[in-house]
């Protein structure tokens, strides 16, 4: 009873900060939506739906993201392979390289992908610029690391005997794929279709500098609604329907999702070397990074090009205020989005670890077991809303006291903090779940205090992940934009608003400038993940 009441105070810390600045913030904008003059009126979310360009919205959001989850999957799929079960020179840098597209900010996708296929850039004679392909490259691009990840961690920890068995039988390599190797990685493949469809479908900063207003999506539509027109009963309506649907996505994905055989030894087997059954994979991997990196590469040219020579002079106006078109400097806001994302990921890693410690806890009763489910569902929570949705919440719950917290400096570190929980928690709870219990009590029978037996034991194996956490959220938060964008503030934006706000003011030297401090933020949260890559522990932390 005392171990019991002692997991649950521990676990009403998170659960309250999460009550408060996102169940808060999203109910409020569920009552915006069915509640829009103040009496329940369900009709309205109706009224919304009925609109011809609502229709248009919605429609684009399902197929674009359903095309990119595909493409995504088969892209991801061979690649998971070649960098997670091949050795080869240079394969931790090719792993990183296809990693960092995941945690850019999504702005810099966009303009990644727009510089690419500008009529000046490399795949400018497609005329690609301004079509819906343009924000499915952007959504392929961003996305397909989730599969690498998600799929690779699993691949990497399938034990080799039965396909080796079934190869020794007389299988052919694609009878082996299909009847062995696939089915163990069902629930992964699952996992990350349903992963990448939700990034895909919720996307903003990508639609939104590639699509502009003719192409919109759900995500940018609410954007458009609340920072444009100040239809704010629309902008909840159509939050509403987004979530209802993420809802129905995850229900149905886990009913999908197949339950891995239990007897199927799951280890972290040693690389080996590329065999010529492999030849397809590695070229579809070649492929893959081709897709990632050029983008990313055209974006570094054209920083450094203005009126067709060579030039510094983007890179020298970082220190500047593009014209007064900035309240700081890009330098400044670069300075500003270090400060918050420090912030926010010692909240998320706080949070986080007290998350992953209570879930990973063992129990005896089926009560027990559904309360820790309930709770791990409950924390996965912010994964499933969009950030937008997030941050617009914030805007119309947090405005009065005791919780005014517009003007305060803590909000947008606190936002950035939930955007990056999940991330956190996904990647410790594999870890403290993979922890024997009988090493615990072995030190419990030694003499070994709770506290002592968590330094000793827990804090032992769990260091080098929650290091790769705090690179994971550091990165996350260092580039979110949807929730930042509603509630920072001017004085102090963060490096992805300014980069937006320079794209959207005319101007060579904005342009040049955007691209440039793009450039900084992407080479800085590639140190960032290289570093999460060498402190990773194979087989276990995926997303």
């Amino acid at each position: 009873m005392a171990r019991r009441l002692a997991l649950g105070l521990l676990a009403a810390v998170p659960v309250a900060v999460v009550a408060v600045f996102f169940v808060l913030p999203v109910g409020a904008m569920l009552h915006r939506g069915v509640w829009p003059e103040g009496a329940f009126d369900p009709g309205a979310v109706l009224d919304v739906l009925r609109r011809p360009r609502t229709a248009r919205v919605l429609w684009f959001t399902v197929w674009t993201s359903s095309v990119a989850t595909a493409l995504a999957v088969l892209l991801g799929l061979p690649a998971a392979y070649v960098v997670h079960r091949l050795r080869f020179p240079g394969r931790a840098l090719v792993r990183t390289a296809l990693l960092v597209p995941f945690v850019l900010p999504t702005v810099v996708v966009g303009l990644a992908v727009r510089e690419l296929i500008a009529a000046s850039g490399t795949l400018g004679f497609l005329d690609l610029d301004g079509t819906p392909v343009a924000i499915l490259i952007g959504l392929v691009f961003f996305n397909v690391a989730v599969v690498i990840r998600t799929v690779g961690v699993a691949w990497e920890g399938l034990d080799r005997r039965p396909a080796e068995a079934a190869a020794a039988l007389g299988a052919t390599p694609v009878q082996v794929l299909r009847t062995v190797t696939l089915p163990a990685l069902r629930p992964a493949i699952v996992s990350a279709a349903s992963v990448v469809f939700l990034f895909c479908a919720t996307a903003f900063g990508v639609v939104l500098v590639l699509g502009g207003v003719r192409y919109s999506s759900v995500e940018t539509e609410i954007y458009l609604l609340t920072a444009d027109l100040l239809d704010l009963p629309a902008a909840a309506a159509l939050s509403l329907v987004q979530m209802l649907a993420v809802v129905a996505l995850l229900v149905v994905v886990g009913r999908l999702r197949a339950v891995p055989d239990p007897t199927v030894r799951r280890v972290a087997a040693p690389p080996a070397r590329p065999r010529p059954r492999d030849v397809p994979a590695l070229a579809v991997t070649v492929l893959t990074l081709a897709l990632v990196s050029v983008p990313v590469l055209t974006l570094a040219v054209g920083s450094v090009r203005r009126e067709g020579r060579w030039s510094l002079d983007f890179y020298r106006a970082l220190g500047g205020s593009a014209d007064g078109l900035l309240q700081v400097s890009v330098t400044d806001a670069l300075a500003a989005s270090l400060r918050i994302a420090v912030d926010a990921t010692w909240m998320s890693l706080a949070l986080g670890l007290v998350v992953a410690f209570v879930v990973t806890r063992r129990v005896r009763t089926r009560a027990g077991r559904r309360a820790r489910a309930v709770l791990d569902g409950f924390f996965m929570l912010p994964l499933g809303v969009s950030a937008v949705t997030l941050g617009f919440g914030f805007l119309i719950a947090l405005d009065q006291p005791p919780l005014d917290l517009r003007a305060s400096p803590l909000l947008v570190p606190i936002a950035q903090a939930l955007v990056a929980l999940p991330l956190v928690v996904r990647t410790l709870v594999p870890v403290l779940a993979g922890i024997d219990d009988r090493q615990r009590q072995a030190a419990a029978s030694l003499g070994a205090g709770p506290l002592r037996t968590l330094l000793s034991v827990d804090l032992a194996v769990v260091w080098r992940p929650l290091l790769a956490a705090a690179g994971f959220a550091f990165a996350v938060s260092l580039g979110e934009f949807g929730a930042t964008s509603f509630i920072v503030r001017p004085a102090e934006p963060t490096l992805p608003v300014v980069i937006y706000r320079l794209l959207g003011h005319p101007g060579a030297l904005n342009y040049g400038t955007a691209m440039a401090a793009s450039v900084v933020l992407a080479a800085v949260t590639a140190g960032v993940i290289l570093v999460v890559e060498r402190l990773r522990v194979p087989g276990v932390g995926s997303w």
